[in-house]
C-alpha cells in the first residue's frame, strides 16, 4: 500500500471516531533534504504518527509540538535547518538539527477537523480512484493582506477548478498556473507580487499511481508484481497460458488476464502511460506481446532475455514495428546491472530501471552523480 493510501485510510479511521489530526506537509526545501515538497505526516492527538517528512530526524519534534503550534486553529509553517549544529544556532536553536545536510525544510502544519471537508485529502482520493492527475496550489508564505497562509486552489481529476482563495487578483493567477502545472506534469514553486505584498505558492502535481503491465505469468513475475505493489503501483498480469494466469498466483495484482494469441485484443487502454515488461519465457508469446506493446508505444517497454534473442524477435516483425521510432523506448536486456539472477534480484533490477526511466535518471551510482541528488522545484515563470 502506498503512503497516500495509508494516510487516507488513517484519516478515515480518525473521522469514524470523530478525532481531529494535524497534517504536516513539506512545502519547500532549500539545499539538501531527505524528502521533497508533498511529503506528508499525519499526527493524531492519540496514538502514533503516520508517514515521514524527513529521514526520521524531524518527526519526533513535530509530533511533540504540532498540536500546540496549531492550537489557534490556523496553519503555521515550521522551518528546520539541517546543517547548523545546535550549539551554534543561537536564537534559532530550537529549529536547528546538527545533521550536516546543509539544507532547510519548511513544513506546513494544519488542523484537520473531523467531519469537515479538506481539499488535499479530497484530491488525493480522486487521484487514486480515477487514476488521473490533479494539481493542488497552496499558499506557503504571504506578506499580502487578504491572503492567508494555507489558502488553496486546485484543478481536480475532471478538470474542475476549486478556489479557496479570496484575493481576486491571486485567483486569476492561480487558475492559469494550475493548468500550466498540469501540462508540465511536475511540481513547482511560484512567487507573485500583489499590490499589498508578495505571496509564495506551492503547485503540487499529484500524479496517478504508476502502471505496470507484465506479459508473462511465470514464477519470476511474482516478486516483480509484489515489489511494484509495495510502491503503490497498479499492476496487470497477462499470459496466454491459463494455468499461469490465475488470480491465486498474483493476489496483489489488480488484473490477471488470460488472453489467447489467436484472438485480437485492444491493449491501448491497458498499456497507456504504463511500464510494460515482456517476460513469458515463451518465444511465440514474447514475439506477440512485444509487437503489440511496440505498436501502442507505452511509457516504457522492457524485454527479458539475451540481446540476441530480442533482436531475433524484432527481426521477425513488420518493418513499421522495427522502426527506430517504435523501438525508442525498448529496453533490452531490461534491468540494471546489479549482478543477481534470483527472481527477487531480477525484480529489483527491473523495477529500479523503470523507476529511473520515469524519473529521467540513468540509474548510475549516486556517488558518480555530480548534480544534487534531488532536483529543485522549478518556478513556473522567470
Amino acid at each position: 500500500m502506498s503512503e497516500i493510501a495509508k494516510l487516507l485510510e488513517a484519516l478515515d479511521e480518525l473521522a469514524a471516531t470523530r478525532q481531529d489530526a494535524v497534517l504536516a506537509t513539506v512545502v519547500k526545501v532549500e539545499g539538501s533534504a531527505y524528502r521533497r515538497p508533498g511529503a506528508r505526516m499525519l499526527i493524531p492527538q492519540v496514538g502514533a504518527a503516520l508517514g515521514t517528512v524527513s529521514g526520521g530526524c524531524l518527526e519526533g519534534d513535530l509530533a511533540r509540538k504540532a498540536w500546540w503550534l496549531t492550537e489557534a486553529g490556523v496553519p503555521v509553517v515550521r522551518s528546520y535547518s539541517t546543517g547548523v549544529d545546535s550549539d551554534e544556532a543561537g536564537e534559532e536553536e530550537e529549529l536547528a538539527f546538527g545533521l550536516g545536510c546543509n539544507g532547510t525544510v519548511h513544513i506546513l502544519l494544519e488542523r484537520i477537523r473531523a467531519g469537515q471537508p479538506f481539499l488535499p485529502a479530497q484530491l488525493l482520493r480522486q487521484v487514486l480512484s480515477a487514476k488521473c492527475p490533479a494539481v493542488l496550489a497552496t499558499v506557503i508564505a504571504s506578506g499580502a493582506t487578504a491572503v492567508r497562509l494555507g489558502e488553496r486552489a486546485a484543478v481536480d481529476t475532471t478538470g474542475e477548478l476549486h478556489v479557496l482563495v479570496e484575493h481576486p487578483s491571486l485567483v486569476a493567477l492561480l487558475s492559469a498556473d494550475l493548468h500550466k502545472t498540469l501540462g508540465l506534469r511536475r511540481s513547482a514553486i511560484q512567487g507573485y507580487r500583489l499590490d499589498s505584498g508578495e505571496v509564495e505558492v506551492l503547485f503540487e502535481y499529484l500524479p496517478p499511481p504508476r502502471k505496470l503491465v507484465v506479459f508473462g505469468a511465470g514464477h519470476d513475475a511474482q516478486p516483480l508484481v509484489s515489489l511494484a505493489r509495495q510502491q503503490g503501483w497498479q499492476v496487470a498480469v497477462v499470459d496466454a497460458r491459463s494455468h499461469f494466469a490465475r488470480r491465486e498466483r498474483f493476489p496483489e495484482a489488480e488484473q490477471v488476464l488470460n488472453l489467447q494469441l489467436d484472438h485480437p485484443h485492444d491493449l491501448a487502454a491497458l498499456v497507456a502511460d504504463a511500464a510494460v515488461v515482456v517476460m513469458s519465457h515463451s518465444y511465440s508469446q514474447d514475439r506477440h506481446w512485444l509487437e503489440q506493446a511496440l505498436r501502442q508505444q507505452p511509457a516504457y517497454i522492457g524485454q527479458l532475455g539475451p540481446r540476441s534473442r530480442t533482436e531475433r524477435l524484432l527481426g521477425e516483425m513488420a518493418p513499421d514495428v522495427r522502426s527506430l521510432y517504435a523501438c525508442a523506448c525498448l529496453h533490452y536486456p531490461m534491468g540494471l546491472d546489479i549482478g543477481g539472477d534470483a527472481p527477487e534480484s531480477v525484480a529489483l533490477s527491473v523495477l529500479a530501471e523503470i523507476t529511473a526511466h520515469f524519473n529521467g535518471r540513468d540509474g548510475r551510482m549516486l556517488k558518480e552523480r555530480e548534480a544534487p541528488i534531488h532536483d529543485c522545484e522549478p518556478a513556473l515563470h522567470g
